[in-house]
């Protein structure tokens, strides 16, 4: 059935099936199979995992490993019906937070405690904020791959001409933006707003920093959220402020332009990214061109922990239906490891979980860097699209352009996100 399953999605998605060497064949007999399905299809993690799963099943010849893949949007939709049926992969790929909730609450999900327990040895060098983004009322039910962070960066070249130093409060932040678009730098801060993740990226940042956690916490469950704090107003109001420093041209152009074409060419000298997207502003930058980090700034009169860091990690799950736990289990211990996460980062550029994956010779000093800022985070708060229900985020995020655009208010907003959330209450 499993196997229908997955030659039915590819199919239907219209991709590779089967990526692995030999998984078209199936298993040979008396061989021990597991289905794996993730969501990156394309290189350079397509062959990444092509070569990884060759690597294991020669060293595991009574292991046969069947390989699916589709993209994200694609992913979401498809991995949600089959994880509440009885055709489950027997691991695959997840986020953390709203989205590992969703998988959990399918029942079919399996918590791994006594796995993290029976071996110490392995489980430690995992980094325990990237395990508490999969661990809920104390069970942990993923096994972190990947993290991220996002945090602002910034041109050195521009911060020691001028004497700046990074910011560390809202109003040293807007008083260096002042600064900048008086000595000439119009659009100090870029962004693309055309992509609306980019906008929640902000707004889940601020809220977090903004709003009392219990508040928070409680508005985020789709059983009980309000969201009716009138801090909530207060927040958007500072999104609204950030807005005016990052030009007209925002809401006309996405995240990746604005990257490429402001922040990399050093038009503009700020810009909110990710750590996963230093591999890509590599390939654009000029030669000689330094720069560095520093988290978002803490509000005066904010609620919550000014030292978490906005990110997340990226895992995998274990069928609790699976016919060969114990294999799954290997499988991804082998996967999750110093050896494989040092391949994660050298050829895809992103940051290991696991302890001992980053070294001189497979990242560059820059993400080196990015895991010590993750290590030190407080914690890792969720993207806002995978902390709250998507009718309430997709409001946010809608609002959020408005309010850029000039079409909307921090209240009018609040009030579109208050019968959001009433609706699936």
């Amino acid at each position: 059935m499993k196997k229908l399953l997955l030659i039915a999605l590819a199919v239907l998605f219209a991709v590779t099936p089967l990526l692995a060497n030999g998984s078209s064949e199936g298993p040979a007999e008396g061989q021990t199979e597991i289905f794996f399905f993730h969501r990156w299809p394309n290189d350079p993690k397509n062959s990444m995992f092509n070569e990884l799963l060759e690597q294991y099943m020669a060293e595991n010849p009574d292991v046969h490993i069947t390989m699916d893949c589709i993209l994200n949007d694609q992913y979401k939709e498809r991995i949600r019906m089959v994880v509440s049926s009885d055709d489950v992969p027997d691991v695959f790929s997840s986020w953390s937070g709203t989205f590992a909730q969703e998988m959990i609450a399918s029942g079919n999900v399996l918590a791994l405690n006594d796995i993290y327990e029976a071996d110490p040895e392995w489980s430690s060098k995992i980094a325990k904020a990237s395990v508490d983004g999969f661990t809920f009322d104390g069970v942990i039910y993923g096994i972190p791959w990947s993290q991220d962070g996002k945090v602002f960066f910034y041109n050195k070249a521009v911060f020691n001409e001028l004497g700046l130093e990074e910011p560390e409060t809202w109003t040293e932040f807007i008083a260096l933006l002042d600064t900048l678009k008086a000595n000439g730098y119009e659009v100090p801060l870029a962004e693309g707003l055309v992509d609306q993740w980019a906008v929640l990226h902000y707004l889940g940042t601020i809220l977090q920093r903004m709003i009392d956690p219990e508040v928070l916490a409680s508005d985020y469950d789709p059983a009980t959220g309000e969201f009716t704090d009138p801090m909530y107003v207060t927040a958007l109001e500072k999104w609204q402020q950030l807005t005016t420093y990052m030009g007209e041209i925002a809401t006309a152009i996405d995240h990746e332009t604005a990257r490429n074409t402001m922040f990399a060419t050093g038009e503009s000298p700020i810009m909110y990214l990710q750590f996963a997207e230093i591999p890509q502003l590599e390939q654009v930058l000029p030669e000689g061109f330094e720069y560095g980090f520093f988290n978002f700034p803490a509000f005066e009169e904010g609620l919550g922990d000014p030292n978490a860091l906005t990110g997340a990690p990226e895992g995998f799950m274990i069928s609790n239906k699976a016919e060969n736990i114990d294999a799954c289990v290997d499988f991804l211990k082998w996967l999750v490891s110093p050896e494989r996460g040092a391949i994660l980062t050298s050829d895809c550029g992103d940051i290991s979980s696991v302890d001992g994956a980053l070294s001189g010779d497979t990242a560059l000093p820059e993400q080196a860097e990015a895991l010590q800022l993750i290590q030190e985070a407080s914690f890792l708060a969720p993207w806002l699209d995978n902390a709250c229900d998507p009718a309430v985020y997709v409001v946010f995020g809608q609002g959020g352009q408005a309010i850029a655009s000039g079409d909307a208010t921090p209240e009018s907003v609040m009030v579109q996100v208050q019968e959001a959330a009433a609706s699936i209450r």
